[in-house]
């Protein structure tokens, strides 16, 4: 399997958007990655939007970057309430700055903003936080996935396969 012996973190909170989770939940395991579901707290039961649930693994807090290969940053609401926990959004910084994958699908682009690795990076998302993400210095297109350097964003479920071609793509290195 392609992404046999690799460690992928993938965030969740309330509100995450249910397909965003678990597409990429599901692709990366088929791929033959160790997924580690990471939120606020360890143990802990996330409700998505459509009502879904998901099991942390792992907080946040205690999660090490140096461990992992990458990170997948689910939409909805979620990332609103991600970025309010500092230990969220520093995984964010730590993974970008070592070069590492990091993932984000629609509204996840506030994840981003809140870590401050947009500047000077061309992305795209939800159109609807366009502003915020180019308010945080970032340059903004309207495609399906955007790949600049380690990170790579999209807009929609819809652009999920394209996305994770590209989440995997970029894993395999």
């Amino acid at each position: 399997m392609e992404l046999t012996g690799r460690k992928v973190m993938i965030f969740v909170e309330e509100m995450y958007n249910d397909y965003e989770y678990i597409y990429p939940y599901y692709r990366l395991l088929e791929a033959g990655a160790e997924v580690a579901v990471v939120g606020p707290a360890a143990g802990a039961k996330y409700t998505g939007k459509a009502g879904t649930t998901a099991v942390t693994t792992l907080a946040a807090a205690e999660a090490k970057a140096a461990e992992f290969a990458g990170l997948v940053i689910p939409g909805g609401y979620a990332p609103d309430m991600m970025r309010r926990h500092p230990a969220m959004v520093d995984l964010v910084r730590q993974m970008d700055a070592a070069g590492k994958v990091v993932a984000a699908i629609c509204h996840a682009g506030w994840m981003l903003a809140s870590a401050k690795i947009l500047r000077g990076r061309t992305v795209t998302s939800f159109f609807a936080i366009r502003d915020d993400l180019e308010h945080a210095g970032a340059t903004w297109v309207d495609q399906e996935v955007v790949q600049d350097g380690n990170l790579i964003t999209s807009r929609t479920p819809a652009d999920l396969p394209a996305f994770m071609r590209a989440v995997v793509a970029a894993l395999r290195g």
